[in-house]
């Protein structure tokens, strides 16, 4: 497409470096800039044209080795309607999915970043309360347009929005607060019948760790009669998952006291104060070397241990090294549920270090099934990082 006259600040894509372009992968790497033109500041609209002039896309510029985030490629007329449109899209995906009409679960994502084609945003509805999460500073500078949408789009489904980007952005960017409708302190969501208090001040990520509700719902129908132990256990919704199944006795490890009391808020909420449960706030891999066959199902959820390529071989030790101590204490004919959720791991990396972490344990392993996220976390064909949750279903012999 010829470029028409600029009136943006514009990236000149060096030759050769716009194939990933036009393959439509929404990143552009500093080392593909040939040349800006203009001024750009973090969150402006920048233009990407070719060497020849002719116009790419138009994104966020950003000062970071991800220069700029493409919101189109098909016309650089990025405005409201252009916004209203593509939350429309998004908001449609999810009716389909019925995700609007479950009588069981009132929590999902309504926005997924570029599985959206909105890099950058990440959106989770928490029965009518929206949690707006920018990862790019041109994302974050239209959170009041964003909220006006919603609120057109959403009607009476939406109570209250509120900006969770404090720890994505800098912190002279961005604070954590409601920024439309109610406020409260506290809120409560279901899931697969399960009733769980959100602190969104206070939570991870969004409050919630909404996409693993599938593999949740998968324990939960393994349950029946089990001894489960949930590792990195948070606020409990596996251990939430397994109660509800009817296992005989669950035990949530955290090493946040906060997490564990509130764990244990959620269980008595949905089971009652009796309920075949304990919480324990410890050191995972250190709990793990007190147990020997104590345990039908292990669930092994940890935080992102490679946070970026850099400390990927870091990352992949501590995977190894949690999962090893799993298989070595479960008991024979046992299940282990096991992720990483860091987009730098691969799945031929995860496979890998779960076959290491076996071989070191000296025990028979079956791959029952691989564990995705949930459907509401869509990931663009052209935009295979967006498949950042590995998951593998073991039996251990």
């Amino acid at each position: 497409m010829p470029f028409p006259a600029m009136t943006r600040p514009t990236l000149i894509i060096a030759p050769e470096k716009e194939k990933a372009l036009q393959r439509r992968h929404p990143w552009i790497f500093s080392g593909a800039v040939k040349r800006i033109l203009g001024h750009p500041q973090p969150g402006d609209l920048v233009d990407v044209v070719a060497s020849d002039g002719s116009w790419l896309a138009t994104g966020h510029y950003q000062n970071d080795s991800i220069v700029c985030k493409v919101l189109s490629y098909d016309t650089p007329q990025v405005d409201d309607s252009f916004f209203r449109q593509r939350l429309s899209q998004a908001v449609a995906y999810r009716r389909r999915m019925g995700f609007f009409d479950n009588p069981r679960t009132n929590v999902f994502r309504l926005v997924n970043g570029e599985g959206d084609f909105m890099p950058g945003l990440i959106c989770d509805y928490y029965a009518g309360v929206l949690v707006m999460q920018a990862h790019s500073e041109g994302m974050h500078r239209l959170f009041p347009l964003f909220t006006q949408l919603f609120a057109s789009i959403l009607g009476d489904r939406l109570l209250s929005v509120f900006d969770k980007s404090s720890a994505t952005l800098p912190a002279a960017t961005a604070h954590d607060g409601y920024i439309f409708g109610i406020e409260p302190e506290e809120w409560e969501i279901r899931e697969d019948d399960n009733r769980m208090l959100i602190n969104f001040f206070e939570g991870q990520k969004t409050g919630f760790f909404v996409d693993q509700r599938e593999n949740r719902h998968l324990l939960s129908s393994f349950s029946s009669g089990c001894r489960v132990l949930n590792c990195f256990g948070y606020t409990g919704g596996f251990s939430l998952g397994a109660l509800r199944g009817g296992a005989s006795y669950v035990e949530t490890v955290d090493i946040s006291r906060k997490a564990i009391d509130l764990c244990q808020r959620n269980v008595d909420l949905n089971f009652g104060p009796d309920a075949p449960h304990k919480g324990v706030v410890a050191d995972v891999l250190h709990y793990l070397d007190t147990l020997s066959g104590q345990f039908d199902i292990i669930v092994l959820d940890p935080p992102a241990f490679a946070k970026n390529h850099r400390n990927l071989q870091q990352g992949l030790k501590g995977y190894r090294n949690i999962n090893t101590k799993a298989i070595q204490q479960i008991k024979s004919g046992g299940l282990l549920f096991t992720f990483s959720c860091s987009q730098a791991v691969s799945r031929d990396d995860f496979r890998t270090m779960v076959f290491s972490s076996a071989a070191i344990a000296h025990r028979d392993v079956r791959v029952v099934r691989t564990l995705p996220h949930a459907l509401d976390h869509p990931v663009s064909i052209y935009h295979p990082e967006g498949e950042y949750l590995k998951g593998l279903l073991l039996q251990i012999e």
